[in-house]
C-alpha cells in the first residue's frame, strides 16, 4: 500500500469515529432530553397554573346546574371580640350589610350571594354605576354577568355594562349603567384613567374568585388599587373558594373590619366507599386488571385518572379498542371543550371517563359508581398527595350511595405512597386479585 493510500484509510477512520462519537454524544442528549421531558410532563400535571386555576374555576360554573350539597360547618368570625355580634352563629344575626369575607367550595351559592348584595343595593332611578365587580379573567366575568342578567330579568331598570378588553368606550363618556362588572386593569382604567365613572358614588364592590386573582400578575395591585379611590362607606365583598394563607394576606388589604364567613375545614367520611388496591408490574398489566375488573362486575359509569396526558391518552384509546364508550379529559384542551364532555359524561353518552387531575374537583355525577387510580396522585416532590386522593375518590360515593375505589400499585414506591395514604386517612385499603373473578364479584355486592 502507498504511504498516500495508508494516510487517506487513517483519515477516513478517524472520520469514521468521529462520526460514531457525535452519534453516540447526541443519542445520549436524546435520551436524556426523553426522560428529561417525561418527568417534565409528570411534575406539570401536579401543578395548577395560574391560568389553570382560572380555567378550573370558569370549568366549575359551566358545569354546574344545580347547587352543591355540602355538610361542612360554617364558622362566622368577628374581628372585634367585644362587638356584640361576635358569638352570632346565623346570616340573621350578622344584620348584613357589612363588610364581608365569604370562603366556600364552588357551586354553594357564592355568586348568587353577591349579585343579590348588589341587586338589592342600586337605585335604579340614578343612571350611574353604583356596584362594581372584579373578576379575574374575561371569561369568569362574563359568567357572573350571565348570573346578574338571570337573576335581574324582572328588575329591567337595573343596567349592566362590561368592563372588559375589547368593550372600548369614546373617551369623555359617562356611565349610566347601575353594575359595572368587569377586570382588574380595564376596571381600573375606566374608573381613574379615563374618568368613565365617579369612584366615589360606589355603594358595593364586589372581588370574587380572590384565589384565582392572587396568581394572575399584576391583579392584587391594580384591585387594591380601585378599593383605594372608592369611600369609605362603600360595603366591601371578598369571595373565595380556597382560604389560603396567601387569600388571607390579599383580603384583609382589601376589606377593613369585616365580617368572615367560611366552611370549616371539611373532614370527609370514606365510609361509604370501599377501597381496593392492585399489584401489578407495567401499564400493561394495569390495564389487563382493569379489563378483568369491567370483565365480573357491572360498572354503571366509572372515572379513571392518569397522572399525564400521554398515559390518559393511551389508556383511553386500549379501551376504545376494547369496545368501551370512552371520553377523554386533560388540561390541554379549551374549557368550553372540557364542559362539553363532562355534560356527554353526565347524560351517560360515554360510560368511562379517562382524565387527569383537572377533573378531581369539578364534577358530580350520580351514576359514577368506581373510581380507578390508575395512577397514585403525588405532589412536585413525589410524596402522596392526600387531598387530590381524598378528591378523586370523592367522586363516587356520592348522594348517599355506596361507591368503589381501586388503586393501581405498579411498584415498591407506589406502594409506598398508597400506605401513607391509608396512615393519613386511617382507613384499610385491602389488597384485590383480578385473576380471581369470584373475588372481583365479592367487592361489588
Amino acid at each position: 500500500m502507498s504511504t498516500d493510500s495508508w494516510a487517506q484509510a487513517v483519515d477516513e477512520q478517524e472520520a469514521a469515529l468521529k462520526i460514531c462519537t457525535i452519534l453516540r454524544e447526541l443519542l445520549t442528549f436524546l435520551m436524556a432530553f426523553l426522560h428529561f421531558f417525561d418527568k417534565m410532563q409528570l411534575i406539570a400535571a401536579q401543578f395548577v397554573l395560574p391560568d389553570d386555576r382560572a380555567a378550573q374555576s370558569l370549568l366549575n360554573k359551566l358545569i354546574r346546574s344545580n347547587l352543591v350539597k355540602n355538610t361542612n360547618q360554617v364558622e362566622v368570625l368577628q374581628k372585634d371580640p367585644n362587638s356584640p355580634l361576635y358569638s352570632v352563629r346565623t346570616f340573621e344575626e350578622l344584620r348584613l350589610p357589612q363588610n364581608l369575607i365569604a370562603q366556600s367550595q364552588s357551586g354553594t351559592g357564592k355568586t348568587a350571594a353577591f349579585v343579590l348584595a348588589m341587586l338589592s343595593h342600586v337605585d335604579p332611578s340614578r343612571k350611574y354605576p353604583q356596584c362594581l365587580c372584579v373578576s379575574p379573567t374575561y371569561e369568569l366575568a362574563l359568567q357572573t354577568g350571565k348570573v346578574i342578567e338571570q337573576m335581574g330579568q324582572y328588575y329591567s331598570e337595573v343596567k349592566l355594562v362590561y368592563a372588559i378588553r375589547g368593550n372600548k368606550l369614546p373617551r369623555g363618556t359617562k356611565l349610566q349603567e347601575q353594575i359595572v362588572i368587569g377586570t382588574p386593569g380595564t376596571m381600573l382604567d375606566w374608573c381613574g384613567k379615563f374618568k368613565f365613572f365617579d369612584p366615589k358614588k360606589i355603594l358595593v364592590f364586589v372581588l370574587d374568585e380572590a384565589d384565582v386573582m392572587i396568581d394572575t400578575q399584576g391583579h392584587q395591585d391594580q384591585s387594591i388599587r380601585i378599593q383605594r379611590m372608592l369611600p369609605q362607606s362603600c360595603q366591601m365583598l371578598l369571595f373565595s373558594a380556597t382560604f389560603e394563607e396567601s387569600v388571607w394576606n390579599f383580603a384583609k388589604r382589601i376589606v377593613p373590619d369585616p365580617n368572615i364567613i367560611k366552611l370549616k375545614r371539611e373532614e370527609e367520611t370514606l365510609d361509604t366507599i370501599k377501597q381496593y388496591y392492585v399489584l401489578c408490574n407495567s401499564r400493561e398489566e394495569k390495564f389487563k386488571a382493569l379489563c378483568n375488573i369491567y370483565g365480573a362486575i357491572t360498572i354503571a359509569q366509572a372515572m379513571i385518572f392518569c397522572h399525564t396526558r400521554k398515559t390518559a391518552g393511551w389508556l383511553a384509546g386500549e379501551l376504545s379498542r376494547e369496545g368501551h364508550q370512552v371520553a377523554l379529559l386533560s388540561g390541554e384542551m379549551q374549557v368550553e371543550q372540557r364542559a362539553a364532555v363532562i355534560e356527554r359524561f353526565r347524560e351517560g353518552k360515554e360510560k368511562v371517563l379517562v382524565t387527569t387531575n383537572v377533573c378531581a374537583r369539578g364534577i358530580d355525577v350520580e351514576q359514577v359508581s368506581v373510581v380507578i387510580n390508575f395512577d397514585l396522585p403525588v405532589d412536585k416532590d413525589g410524596n402522596p398527595d392526600n387531598e387530590t386522593y381524598l378528591h378523586r375518590i370523592g367522586r363516587t360515593g356520592r348522594f348517599g350511595k355506596r361507591g368503589l375505589a381501586i388503586n393501581m400499585v405498579d411498584s415498591k414506591m407506589s406502594m409506598n405512597i398508597l400506605n401513607k395514604i391509608q396512615e393519613h386517612f386511617n382507613k384499610k385499603i385491602e389488597r384485590l386479585d383480578t385473576d380471581d373473578l369470584d373475588e372481583i364479584e365479592k367487592i361489588a355486592s
